[in-house]
Parts: structure tokens; sequence; C-alpha cells
């Protein structure tokens, strides 16, 4: 019997044109250095048109286009309406600016493209080389555990995992948090970041179990109420198991007293975590270093190298200090996970046993970069002129006669307003609002915003190493412009 042999075209993703395809990747190297180089030409943020819009909800592609077209629709459509994070007058919310190599470091790792769940690649020994540099600019036990993860949300959310885990007194693990036998409850400044509330919530203890303590008035935790508040609650009947410290405010920069806060969780027999998003990394600002005095003894500790780091987004890190407690927390091993001592399931630290993703990109890779280009004594001293620069603008803003400065200036964040005589807080408020809307319209600079004590605060969060004191002036200038525009209005 005659067979008839059956011809099967097989497909991959790679180019059907190496030489076009590597001329197109040289293209957009070009065009990104010289994006770049030449930030300073662009507006920092300007609208979307709405062209621009409709051609981003086209529908689901079937068929292929040329690589080239794709990247002229990249051009066209994406690459003139950024968030703006690169350009030096940025300052909106805590957003660190890149670099560079950096760029290419992310181009580098999706090349190689490794999952660093686990075993044995040199990727992990990469990642594993980074948490031990982490570990010693904060003075932390080498002996201490740590992950690379998103940023600080996530950050927080593993810390405070381990803490809850830690301090349950129960298998929490197999029984759940309805088998605690009594409220589990964790205090922080009401001055806190919103991804603590998001953590106690998918913990399972509920924001009633998060104590947002008052604070003081340079929007640091007061100590005494927050004693008073424990005391309260165990003689209520429940369970204090964690103190949140701030490194550095989201809203003004302010730094609790680590030291102190160490010291009450210590003899209270609590779990001390610190949310260091931006302000834990003005440890390598030797100026800085003593403000921050206990951070190194924090049980965890969350921080961002996205941020003041300037790293491309998204790098953060979680440190625990009970190594043990860490794995206890997350390690689940099914048999197809099985870690081996030989071959590719082989390796020593499978990072997927401390967090909750299996499959992790290569965030390291980034990290490790950076850090051997620029050196730490450098980012120390890209940190401390940002906060040389925030101390300027205040300056700026206090010698100026329409200007009102609203809080300290203990770091990078300056908090002021526009103001006028014979205006309410109300009208400022709304003649504030409306000039930050007008400054990020112009392009000139794009600050925040936030509300202190029922007043509407334009907000500078200066985590950029391209700012210059030149950029202040002309932030100063143009904030005094447009609010006498308005007034005239």
């Amino acid at each position: 019997m005659q067979t008839q042999e059956l011809l099967v075209t097989e497909e991959s993703l790679d180019p059907v044109d190496w030489k076009s395809m590597r001329a197109l990747g040289h293209q957009m190297i070009d065009d990104m250095f010289g994006y770049l180089e030449s930030i300073r030409e662009r507006p920092v943020w300007q609208p979307i048109p709405d062209q621009v819009k409709a051609e981003l909800t086209q529908s689901l592609p079937t068929e292929p286009e040329s690589p080239e077209k794709v990247y002229e629709d990249f051009v066209q459509n994406i690459l003139a309406y950024p968030m703006g994070n690169i350009h030096p007058r940025f300052w909106s919310w805590v957003i660190g600016t890149g670099t560079p190599l950096g760029m290419l470091a992310e181009m580098l790792a999706a090349g190689l493209n490794p999952n660093l769940g686990g075993g044995e690649h040199v990727a992990i020994y990469v990642e594993a080389q980074v948490l031990d540099w982490c570990k010693q600019m904060f003075s932390y036990p080498a002996r201490a555990s740590g992950l690379l993860v998103s940023g600080g949300s996530m950050a927080n959310l593993v810390g405070l995992t381990v803490a809850r885990n830690t301090k349950a007194g129960f298998g929490l693990r197999t029984q759940g948090v309805q088998a605690a036998p009594q409220r589990m409850v964790m205090y922080g400044s009401s001055e806190m970041h919103s991804s603590i509330q998001k953590a106690v919530e998918l913990l399972g203890l509920g924001s009633e179990s998060l104590r947002k303590i008052p604070v003081d008035a340079d929007f640091q935790i007061d100590i005494n109420a927050m004693q008073n508040a424990i005391a309260e609650d165990r003689a209520a009947g429940h369970l204090p198991f964690c103190i949140v410290g701030n490194a550095g405010t989201v809203n003004t920069g302010a730094i609790d007293d680590l030291n102190h806060l160490a010291e009450i969780a210590s003899r209270e027999k609590m779990w001390f975590h610190v949310d260091g998003a931006f302000g834990a990394l003005a440890v390598l600002s030797p100026e800085l270093k003593p403000k921050l005095a206990g951070l190194e003894r924090a049980d965890s500790l969350a921080f961002d190298l996205h941020k003041w780091m300037s790293m491309p987004m998204e790098v953060g890190c979680a440190l625990v200090r009970d190594a043990a407690a860490h794995h206890d927390a997350f390690s689940l091993t099914p048999a197809y996970l099985s870690h081996g001592t030989r071959g590719l399931a082989a390796g020593s630290h499978w990072f997927s046993d401390y967090g909750i993703q299996l499959s992790r990109g290569f965030r390291a890779l980034k990290v490790w970069m950076s850090l051997k280009e620029h050196g730490v004594k450098k980012f120390g001293r890209v940190i401390q002129q940002n906060i040389d620069q925030a101390q300027y603008l205040a300056k700026l803003v206090n010698d100026a006669p329409e200007l009102e400065l609203l809080a300290p200036v203990p770091l990078n964040i300056v908090c002021f307003r526009f103001k006028a005589n014979g205006m309410d807080d109300q009208a400022l408020n709304e003649l504030n609002a409306e000039l930050l809307i007008r400054l990020h319209e112009s392009g000139i600079a794009a600050p925040s915003y936030t509300e202190l004590d029922g007043k509407y605060a334009l907000r500078v969060a200066n985590v950029n190493h391209r700012s210059r004191r030149e950029d202040f002036d002309l932030l100063v200038e143009t904030v005094r412009r447009l609010g006498n525009e308005l007034l005239k209005e």
C-alpha cells in the first residue's frame, strides 16, 4: 500500500528577515537616545489628541503588519504623549526618571527572558547579589532574606504578610484568619501610604484593624498617642502585632522616630515594619543617614529602586530580617517544582518560596548594571543634590510674597500654594487647583498636589536626577505668573 507523505508548514515568531529587524533595532536605539538627549526641548506633558485616542481603540489585529509599520505607529501615537517623568521638570508624585543604561538593561533582560522563580541559572545569582548589595546599603544582617518585587506596595504586602503569620500565634496558613482568637491590630501614622491599608485588607484583617495615629506639627507619628492606643487595644483583648514606621511620608517626606518605634516594638514583642518607599534610600547620603537611625532595626523593610535610584520601572525590594519566617510565610513546593540537586531544577535559592509570584522577570539585571555603572556613592550624591534643590525651592517660596510654604521640608518634598489677601482657604483651594491644571497644560512643569490641614497644596516631589536649580526658578516664576493671571480673571 502506498503512503502519502504529508507536508507540514511550521512557523516561528522570529523575524523572516533578520537583517531588516537588526536595522530597525538600531534605529529604535538611536531614536531613543536622541529622545533622551533632547528631553529639555519638549514639554513635560501635553494633552492626548482625540485622534490619537481613537487610533488606540482599534479592533484586535488578526493579520500581521511589518515591524517598521508597528514602530511608526509607536512614534506617531505613543512617543509624543508620555507621562513625562523622564523630563527634568517632572515632580509629580514620587516617580523615578530612568537612565539610558537602565533602558538598555531592560532590553538585555527581555532578550534573555528568564523566569526568576527558581532553578539553576545565572539570573538567580544576579538577583541574590543585588539583594546582598541592598542589605549592605541599609546595614542589614547578611543572613536576612529579600525579594525584588514590582514596587513599594508589593514590598509592603510581603513584609506585612510575614509579620501577620509570625505574630499570629497559631497556624494561620492552614486555619486562616477566621481562627484568630483575638483581633490582630497594626499601628502607623495618619500620613502612612495607602498601600498599608490595602495590605491590611488583602491580608484579611480588615481596615478596622489598622490604627491611624495622629501626627505632630512635623507630620511625624505621635509616639504617646500610639502607646496609648496599644494599651487600650490590649485592655480590650486585642493583639497588637505590628508597628509601621515611615521613612519619608508621601505627603511631606516626614521621617518617624524609627529608633523609638523599634524600641517600643521590641518591648511590646511586636513586629517593626518600615515603609521606606523612597525615603529609606536617603541613607546613601552621609549628611542624611543620621535622620534614618533605627532603620536597620526593622524586622522588614520596603523600598523602591525605581524611585530615588532612577532605575526603570518597575523594581522594588522587600528585606526581611528573619529569613526562616519569610520562607515559612510563602513556601509551597508541589511535585512539579521540586528542587533538585543537579541539572536545571537545582539551585540553592528559589525566589518563588519568598513571595506570591512564580513567574518573575529579570528585574535584577537593571539594578546590577546600574549599581556597577554609577557606584553607590554617586547615587548618594544625587539624592543629596535633590534635597539641596528642595531646600533651594523652599527658600524661593519663602522669598516670594505671593507664595506660602505649607509644611516643613525634611527631605525632598516641598508643599506650597499661591495666596492672595482677602481670600479664604476654600477660594484659595479652588484657585490653586486651577493653577496646577494650567501649569500642567503649559508643558513647563508637572508637580502634583495634596491637601494639608484643609489647604490645597502644590506638591513638588523631587527624585529627578535631571533637575537643575534653574528648573525651580522657572517653576516659581511660572506659578507666580499663572496665579496673578487667575486673580485678574
